[in-house]
């Protein structure tokens, strides 16, 4: 009898001397004196027994082998005598814990980890393994355009991933992946193109957070029985008076909130972030403790899909068009010369624009689409007075008063207020573009925000004393 797991998960052949699972579900390999591995009903229908109820009504029935997808290991699984020993490694009871505020003893949890193959979201397994709850990590194969994973003899594709089934088998947890590459292309690759084309500069990890992550992971942690789902971010996850609350990591430096903007607060509730109180250096620190290979993986500098930087040729890909040319105009009015295509240019941007012999730099004011033109001018032109904003997303409830936003993830937050859609700035903002998200805080709360549609120039009597 072949059965399914939530369709692409893996197929087990029950009853078989060599069943298989075909996914991606690893058990961590621990040898005995005997040369087998005696893994509980608990550890084997945690990770597989209740992905669905009608997966086996039963649970008296305990299958005979399980080999990995490669088939070069193969384990016994004894019946419900031998406790939890599933993870192959030592229970480590320490504060740790309360990095999952699932409460002082977490035995018989279950928690799910986004696991992305890199060093942060590896901890985040080791971590959540060591508290003795049942731990699964979930990848999500996002843009590699190859063979979906769960077809017998394919191969994950992708370096990551293979990192990501290599910390799985060091901890001793399970994991699966999940093929999320058509999803991925609908909802972040092709929005990421066209808000380019459109003159907007988009940001596809808000996207990939809102949609993919904390949409479909979150979905399918639930499906699994899970208390919560752990990820990598650097935030904080806050109990408040009124409900769970998103806050600033306590390093400044790594600080993720601004992507998390458009977390809603039921999601929020599940979430966890354990990462949010520590500094990079612990977080290595930790993996190279627990001897996970990934511990010294350089960190990602750019856009998942986007390979060295070279976004420009991705939307070229997937919009063969964009390379469209169009003039280059002075504010004033005045030709100036020729650009190569909207998707180079951004509000802001200063280098690219390739036009010499000016008495003063020269920025991107604003992008005209309809007409393929660039308005480039002085800086002074780059100060706005207000945003309007869509799809404004509070957490925890609106909120009265002045906030301080950030309208890029690197800016330094500045005061505004809000007055309906329209986020009015207490002092000339500079550089705020179309299609990035004006995010608010209060103090290091995350309150919410939304994303930038179009801006007001500021007078220029309100630029007087201010330094450009």
């Amino acid at each position: 009898m072949i059965r399914t797991l939530s369709g692409t998960i893996a197929t087990f052949i029950q009853h078989r001397p060599f069943g298989a699972f075909v996914g991606e579900v690893h058990f961590h390999k621990r040898r005995s004196s005997s040369e087998d591995i005696n893994l509980c009903k608990r550890g084997v229908y945690g990770a597989l027994g209740e992905v669905k109820q009608s997966f086996l009504a039963s649970r008296q029935f305990v299958p005979k082998w399980i080999t990995s997808v490669s088939a070069t290991v193969i384990v016994r699984c004894a019946g419900a005598s031998g406790g939890n020993s599933l993870r192959g490694a030592v229970v480590m009871k320490n504060n740790i814990d309360g990095n999952f505020q699932l409460g002082d003893d977490l035995t018989g949890k279950r928690i799910v980890v986004a696991m992305s193959g890199g060093v942060d979201s590896s901890v985040v397994a080791a971590l959540a393994a060591r508290t003795g709850a049942e731990t699964i990590g979930i990848t999500l194969q996002l843009y590699d355009q190859g063979e979906a994973v769960g077809r017998v003899g394919s191969c994950c594709a992708g370096q990551d991933i293979r990192d990501a089934r290599a910390v799985a088998d060091r901890l001793g947890i399970a994991h699966y992946v999940f093929d999320h590459a058509s999803r991925f292309k609908d909802s972040v690759m092709d929005v990421f193109a066209d808000e380019y084309m459109s003159g907007r500069t988009p940001i596809p990890c808000v996207q990939c957070n809102m949609g993919v992550k904390f949409t479909d992971l979150l979905q399918l942690s639930r499906e699994l029985g899970a208390d919560c789902l752990a990820t990598g971010h650097y935030v904080r996850r806050v109990a408040g008076p009124d409900g769970a609350e998103l806050h600033r990591a306590l390093d400044p430096a790594r600080d993720q909130s601004y992507f998390l903007f458009a977390t809603t607060q039921e999601q929020l509730e599940y979430l966890r972030f354990p990462l949010g109180d520590m500094p990079k250096t612990q977080v290595r620190e930790i993996a190279q403790d627990m001897g996970l290979a990934v511990a010294f993986k350089p960190d990602s500098q750019d856009i998942c899909f986007v390979p060295n930087g070279d976004y420009a040729s991705v939307v070229r890909k997937l919009r063969p068009d964009a390379d469209d040319d169009g003039e280059i105009v002075h504010i004033d009015g005045t030709l100036m010369g020729r650009h190569k295509g909207l998707i180079h240019y951004t509000v802001g941007q200063r280098k690219g624009l390739e036009i010499g012999g000016q008495a003063e730099p020269l920025y991107v004011i604003r992008l005209e689409p309809e007409a393929k033109r660039v308005i480039a001018g002085p800086k002074s032109a780059l100060a706005v007075a207000s945003a309007s904003l869509r799809d404004i997303n509070w957490i925890g409830g609106d909120y009265a008063g002045p906030v301080e936003v950030k309208v890029r993830s690197m800016s330094k937050p500045t005061l505004a207020r809000l007055e309906g859609n329209e986020l009015k700035f207490h002092n000339p903002e500079f550089g705020v573009a179309p299609g990035q998200a004006a995010v608010f805080y209060h103090k290091d709360r995350v309150l919410g925000g939304g994303w930038i549609v179009s801006t007001a120039a500021v007078e220029q009597q309100w630029l007087a004393g201010v330094e450009v």
